[in-house]
């Protein structure tokens, strides 16, 4: 893709996101859909760096309120719980510089969030080999929502989130050995083929197959790890990239592989309707803003 249309593909879709922010200052799935946390994080990723000002400043409008006494943020404006996605509010509030209370506060819930994993008799199992579903349970990650057991995308999101807190704040407590641990759940979890499934690695004696989106999240989560080799795992990543027909597992896969050193370029096809992917294609472009991808 030559640089004029590199810029007019990301172009596009940030206009598309800028008309596309509802009323309340955040984004739905799609256009004129109820707000989300998670497609808000990702358009303000998407849309940082460019003219848009107006747009951020409501979202940042949107995010406070939706800050939970705890720390956490809500999914939604009808949701009373914290969600996963606090870490996109974390990784933004990373790039933004935006250091306040409510990121401490929402630090503190990310360090504090972890997967319920670990039973006595879970742990007794592994010991013995007898687990029907094959993982470390003594390895937490982080789950979808509070009180559940850990999952591979929620996971890589926090290290993400963590590794940026570390780079603003080296000195914060547990934050070293809360990533180590969340590395060491990833590294437990990788598939025999090289990428990740959703959660586990192997059920009932059967190896289950990864997928391009869960792969390349657990990628971007790993980045700078010493916890396992990444080279099988990126081999798997670029197969998954010539084969993958989702427009999200491509975006993913693109924005995962570029801090890895190999870049991918998306086709030249018109935006999706879901505004997700519509921000995750903005990210992916060499064009586009890369502070939330440095996190050493």
């Amino acid at each position: 893709m030559s640089n004029a249309r590199a810029l007019s593909f990301r172009t596009v879709r940030l206009d598309l996101l800028r008309q596309a922010q509802n009323a309340d200052g955040g984004w739905g799935y799609k256009a004129g859909g109820q707000s989300w946390l998670e497609p808000t994080c990702l358009a303000m990723l998407a849309l940082t760096g460019s003219e848009a000002a107006p747009a951020l400043e409501k979202g940042w409008k949107l995010l406070r309120a939706w800050q939970l006494p705890g720390g956490g943020y809500r999914p939604a404006a009808m949701v009373a719980e914290p969600s996963w996605a606090t870490s996109l509010c974390v990784t933004l509030q990373c790039v933004h510089k935006v250091l306040d209370s409510g990121f401490d506060k929402g630090v503190a819930w990310l360090l504090g969030s972890r997967g319920i994993e670990g039973s006595p008799l879970e742990r007794m199992l592994h010991l013995v080999g007898r687990m029907v579903v094959e993982y470390d349970p003594n390895l937490k990650g982080w789950p979808w929502t509070p009180e559940s057991t850990s999952w591979v995308e929620p996971t890589a999101h926090a290290l993400v989130a963590l590794k940026k807190v570390r780079q603003q704040r080296p000195e914060l407590a547990g934050i070293s050995e809360r990533i180590e641990e969340g590395e060491r759940m990833l590294a437990d979890r990788r598939c025999r083929d090289g990428g990740w499934n959703y959660g586990n690695r192997r059920v009932l004696r059967t190896d289950l197959p990864s997928y391009p989106e869960t792969t390349a999240l657990a990628l971007l989560g790993l980045q700078g790890a010493t916890v396992l080799p990444l080279d099988r795992s990126l081999t798997t990543a670029s197969r998954q990239w010539q084969h993958t027909v989702s427009r999200m597992g491509r975006a993913w896969l693109a924005i995962a592989m570029r801090p890895h050193g190999r870049t991918l370029e998306l086709p030249d096809l018109a935006p999706p309707a879901d505004l997700c992917v519509v921000a995750l294609e903005a990210l992916a472009m060499a064009e586009g803003d890369k502070r939330w991808l440095e996190i050493g």
